[in-house]
């Protein structure tokens, strides 16, 4: 859990610079830094279902490239 928040903070912690760098506004790069992750997030979860499905077909896939070269 230690890890998830260190990671978290950093996150949080880029999102903001980037957001203050790029405008040099305090609340939209306060802003950024809380919806940018929460986005993150989401995309995240579906990131890992797809992955999980192309692991479980991995083999017909890598099969399947084999023969169309």
């Amino acid at each position: 859990m230690a890890k998830t928040m260190t990671f978290a903070t950093v996150h949080f912690t880029v999102a903001f610079s980037v957001a203050y760098a790029l405008t040099g506004d305090v609340l939209v790069g306060s802003a950024v830094a809380m919806v940018e992750p929460a986005i993150n997030t989401v995309a995240f979860y579906f990131h890992e279902l797809g992955w999980k499905k192309f692991e479980a077909h991995k083999q017909v896939l890598q099969q399947f490239f084999a023969e169309t070269v």
